[in-house]
């Protein structure tokens, strides 16, 4: 067993976010482990750009709610407690409302070949950021 010491807590890259956003990796797992975990915070209105991972994504709420958007152009709305699993090769974008902070544990592996975890693409515009919300329940 080994006791991991805690990396201090990072801001999030400008070209990969729109707003203000934090992450605190959790794990990074060393070979043969493929494992990633990171707790990211995001400020009212901040988001990822869009988005995909090689082998998916998921993401825990912990607090507030969490928007994530599809390129179809659905943006689900996820509630502390609440997991949303995106698979493979699907880009996608998550982030907080406009009015209350935001956090979520976001689990992913890495491909275990050249490939790389995530390929990070445009920003989200603020229409499909506002586009229309739904609850997948």
């Amino acid at each position: 067993m080994e006791f991991v010491k805690p990396q201090s807590t990072v801001k999030a890259p400008e070209d990969w976010f729109t707003g203000d956003v934090w992450f605190d990796v959790i794990h990074a797992g060393q070979e043969p482990s493929r494992m990633r975990a990171n707790m990211v915070r995001f400020s009212p209105g901040a988001r990822t750009a869009w988005h995909h991972h090689a082998v998916g994504q998921t993401l825990h709420v912990v607090e507030g709610v969490a928007l994530i958007g599809t390129r179809d152009g659905t943006v689900f709305e996820a509630r502390p407690g609440e997991t949303v699993t995106c698979p493979p090769g699907e880009e996608h974008w998550h982030g907080a409302t406009a009015d209350r902070f935001m956090q979520h544990l976001a689990l992913w592996e890495g491909p275990g070949d050249d490939r790389p975890e995530t390929t990070w693409l445009e920003k989200v515009s603020d229409e499909q950021y506002n586009g229309h919300r739904t609850r997948n329940h």
